[in-house]
């Protein structure tokens, strides 16, 4: 890690095409500057990216990444950080791909406490694919495909992560930018799986969940009496259906993460040369 790390060190040489005024542009300049201010520099950072508007991600850091599959990023991610603990280990998606198709990796990644850190785009759409409802969109919110809307009840990314044992749990705006990186940072910091759910308004195929609705709508909980440590508390809060939450809504400061639970400390990138002992006999006894 490198005290000299600026945030533009973290930015690649290639161009962002996602539309102009996209929520992603922030969320992606906070991720940039929360690495910076923890010390972290791209040598020693790895960003896994799903499928999406989100899954550019890696390409537009300069760092390590890796474009996965759809809803597939945390298993990479957790795949790396085991193998080499000492990477700082960050995974970017979208609520189409984290709350979808990849909802049973997301539930067993924040059980399991992985030492790393998940920034969800929720931006309550799916982008990429021209407007569809997504898991968080509301039950009446209109699209070519829902034009009554899904009649379902929007999933709610941080009960999920609070009833799967989550230990850092939080949610910002993508255009508050000083506190949606310091809250990325915090979850960076955080010993064990940081989860942050960040609203990033689409402004292509949602006019409803716009940067003006949530600029109306949010209450930091910075400026309430929120103790963040108290579980009851973050409950009450997570399952609040009448009010959007920034800030963060519980974190265990006992928190043990995964790697010093089980014992998984050394790195195992390092492969000595030749085949494992009876590795021969073993082939053979398959084929």
């Amino acid at each position: 890690m490198s005290s000299e790390t600026r945030f533009i060190d973290f930015k690649s040489d290639k161009q962002p095409t996602w539309c102009p005024g996209c929520g992603d542009f922030g969320t992606m300049n906070g991720m940039m500057k929360a690495l910076a201010n923890t010390g972290n520099d791209p040598d020693n950072t790895f960003v896994v990216a799903g499928i999406g508007c989100s899954g550019k991600i890696g390409t537009y850091m300069h760092s390590y990444a890796l474009h996965g599959v759809h809803g597939r990023a945390l298993p990479v991610g957790t795949g790396v950080k085991m193998a080499n603990p000492d990477l700082e280990v960050m995974v970017a998606g979208g609520d189409g791909d984290g709350y979808s198709i990849g909802s049973g990796h997301f539930i067993h990644a924040v059980r399991r406490n992985v030492d790393m850190s998940y920034v969800v785009m929720d931006n309550r759409i799916y982008g990429l694919t021209k407007g569809q409802a997504s898991p968080t969109s509301r039950e009446d919110f209109e699209t070519a495909t829902t034009p009554q809307g899904p009649k379902q009840p929007p999933v709610n990314p941080l009960a999920l992560a609070l009833s799967a044992g989550g230990t850092f749990i939080a949610q910002s705006f993508a255009s508050d930018a000083q506190r949606h990186a310091e809250l990325v940072q915090q979850a960076i910091e955080h010993d064990g799986f940081g989860f942050v759910n960040v609203f990033s308004p689409c402004v292509t195929f949602n006019d409803t969940d716009t940067y003006d609705y949530f600029r109306d709508n949010l209450t930091d909980l910075a400026e309430t009496d929120h103790d963040a440590s108290d579980f009851d508390q973050a409950k009450e809060r997570i399952l609040d259906g009448d009010s959007e939450y920034q800030g963060v809504l519980y974190q265990d400061e006992n928190s043990v993460p995964y790697h010093e639970a089980h014992g998984v400390t050394e790195d195992m990138t390092e492969i000595p040369d030749g085949a494992p002992e009876n590795a021969t006999d073993l082939v053979r006894e398959f084929y």
